[in-house]
């Protein structure tokens, strides 16, 4: 208790005069410290004009930094380009790929369909030429027929003739044997000299036995009352005496 008392009346006793002196030594302190951190070499008038000057102002621009966004756009846009043309280059090889695939595979089933057309050709050709064989194994197996008539022996004795080198005509023979027998194969004369030697002219061209013996034509009958091997017995002697039947207008 009593402590407390004696600090509360040293304090009232700080007069107006104590607290002038003490702000002069706080003044003192201060400029003091001031010098000190100035240096050696440095004028008062320097710091004091430093001291005076007036603090620089720091400015802020709204405006928006133009070139760099700009820059920073372009270089995004050309990426994307370059991104879309090596999209577009490997389109364009994969499709370049698919067409030559298409190609080749157009073109390999034009060969097969060629092929496949020679092979179908070449095997019609080949079965043409087969019943061609056959038809023609089956005609010479089978000899032509011709009509028992006359003028199926005419025809018939005209084809043995025309093998054997024989000359003479449809027209030449047709009018021998209408004047020799009128077209009748069991003709005979029984009243010419021929007959009167015991060797009467017989057939339809009136051939003695002795003549168609020796004129005989092979692939024909032995048989002088046959109309097709006395016809071409006929006209192998025509052929021999007077050059060809065609040639004879009168008894031979």
């Amino acid at each position: 208790m009593p402590k407390h008392i004696l600090s509360r009346g040293r304090s009232r006793a700080l007069t107006r005069h104590h607290k002038i002196a003490a702000a002069g030594v706080a003044a003192l302190g201060a400029a003091a410290i001031g010098f000190s951190a100035i240096p050696s070499n440095a004028s008062t008038t320097t710091t004091t004009e430093a001291a005076a000057a007036p603090t620089a102002k720091v400015v802020y621009s709204t405006e928006p930094i133009k070139d760099v966004r700009g820059t920073v756009t372009d270089q995004m846009a050309g990426a994307s380009v370059k991104t879309e043309q090596i999209a577009a280059k490997k389109q364009a090889a994969t499709d370049e790929a698919t067409a030559k695939k298409q190609a080749a595979a157009e073109a390999t089933a034009k060969k097969q369909a060629a092929a496949k057309a020679k092979a179908e050709k070449a095997r019609q050709a080949e079965e043409s030429a087969s019943r061609g064989a056959e038809r023609a194994e089956v005609k010479k197996a089978a000899p032509k027929s011709y009509p028992n008539t006359l003028d199926g022996w005419i025809r018939e004795s005209l084809s043995i003739m025309k093998k054997h080198d024989i000359p003479g005509s449809y027209e030449g023979i047709h009018r021998n044997i209408m004047r020799e027998s009128s077209g009748d194969p069991q003709a005979i004369n029984l009243w010419d000299i021929n007959a009167q030697n015991g060797i009467p002219s017989k057939g339809l061209l009136q051939v003695i036995p002795p003549t168609f013996e020796a004129y005989h034509v092979p692939g024909t009958p032995k048989n002088i009352w046959d109309p097709v091997a006395n016809i071409t017995a006929a006209c192998n002697y025509a052929a021999d005496r007077y050059g060809t039947m065609d040639n004879v207008d009168s008894a031979y």
